[in-house]
């Protein structure tokens, strides 16, 4: 286990609460960063059905997953052995109506809670259609209650277990973009600097070994620069041209992702001053980014900055990170944006993406913070400023 057997206790009585206060009676929760958080389970077989089971009044949750999974679970997850189970083979990729799902809905009502209140995710994609149209039907005397993101919020505040594997992943990070200032330069092609940037990423540091991404490293060069989710290709970088890389360490499940941007060769003027103007809407937005204050209105002291250059941003400029499965690590809960009212505490961490992406050019620099007692700090340390190479 990666953590001990209290941190777990701890993490289910914050969800239990959580499913009292909905009026929640049985939770199944499908998505792998909740289910690696209230269990330990790691495994990548978040591509079939599975899930966890949380009763209101139970010490320990049930893992239900495919055989093949069995003991992956029971390495990786904190409970006995028999709150670990399997369904049957021949309820996996069928054709017919079989389906997982039925299993679960065995087991909740084996347990006597048919006919309970039971939470499930309208807006998670690891729990399909088909696979809440199979509960639901199998467990016709139950009520079912809406309840996204219920653990996504308990996940919000870290504890200090979590918080310094984060900071481990921080080491990674800071490796990962020393890799991407010596690998780029011109004629060398982008996927060669991937793959440098990949190495990076697994090796990790001499004391402990890196994680695979939730998601990929966002490389992009040139016109592409101006692009926030485009990947590498097999073009080769020229002279005169940007290149910016969002990517994250990994340590246990835990990210940090970072972003910053490189010219090669003399940059032109307006890309010196994108630079100016973003690093000082940086550091406004980490001065304001205090306990107690709400994320809108950390986000509008950003806006306010860059309002006085004549430019404007639509698009949030952080969101919640910290444990992260393919295809994203947010926690897809508080963001720096208009109109969110979560109030910033302690142990908080966020991924502060701050860029600007114009017609055909772009610039982007982000850091992965840790709200603290006074104030926000970033968790890993790389120059923010562009980085020119010659």
């Amino acid at each position: 286990m990666i953590f001990d057997a209290a941190e777990y206790r701890a993490r289910l009585a914050k969800t239990r609460a959580g499913m009292a206060r909905e009026g929640v009676d049985v939770l199944v929760e499908s998505d792998p960063a909740n289910m690696f958080y209230l269990t330990g389970y790691d495994g990548w077989s978040f591509y079939i059905p599975q899930a966890v089971i949380l009763l209101l009044e139970d010490s320990e949750p049930l893992w239900i997953g495919r055989g093949l999974d069995l003991n992956g679970a029971r390495r990786t997850a904190f409970m006995g052995h028999e709150n670990i189970m399997a369904y049957p083979e021949d309820l996996f990729e069928r054709p017919d109506d079989r389906h997982p799902m039925q299993f679960v809905a065995r087991e909740i009502e084996r347990r006597g809670r048919g006919r309970t209140r039971i939470g499930l995710a309208r807006d998670c994609q690891f729990f399909t259609a088909r696979s809440r149209d199979a509960l639901t039907a199998s467990l016709p005397n139950a009520r079912f209650v809406d309840c996204d993101l219920l653990v996504n919020r308990v996940r919000l505040v870290k504890s200090p277990a979590e918080i310094a594997l984060m900071a481990d992943a921080s080491r990674i990070t800071e490796r990962i973009m020393a890799a991407f200032f010596e690998v780029v330069r011109p004629g060398v092609r982008e996927c060669d600097a991937a793959a440098e940037i990949h190495k990076a990423q697994t090796m990790g540091t001499a004391e402990f070994g890196g994680d695979y991404p939730a998601s990929i490293p966002f490389l992009a060069a040139g016109p592409n620069s101006a692009t926030t989710h485009l990947t590498w290709s097999d073009r080769r970088f020229t002279d005169n041209e940007v290149a910016c890389l969002q990517a994250s360490g990994v340590r246990h499940r835990y990210h940090s992702p970072m972003a910053r941007t490189l010219h090669l060769g003399r940059p032109p003027k307006r890309l010196v001053e994108m630079n100016d103007i973003v690093l000082e809407g940086m550091e406004a937005t980490l001065a304001a980014a205090t306990p107690g204050r709400a994320c809108e209105d950390v986000e509008a002291v950003w806006r306010g900055v860059i309002a006085r250059y004549g430019l404007t941003k639509e698009s949030r400029i952080a969101y919640s990170v910290g444990i992260g499965y393919p295809p994203d690590w947010g926690e897809r809960t508080a963001s720096f944006r208009p109109g969110d009212k979560t109030v910033l505490e302690p142990n908080m961490t966020f991924h502060l993406f701050l860029g600007m992406w114009m017609e055909d050019w772009g610039f982007a620099v982000s850091e992965t913070i840790r709200i603290t007692g006074t104030g926000a700090e970033a968790m890993a340390s790389v120059p923010r400023g562009l980085r020119v190479k010659d």
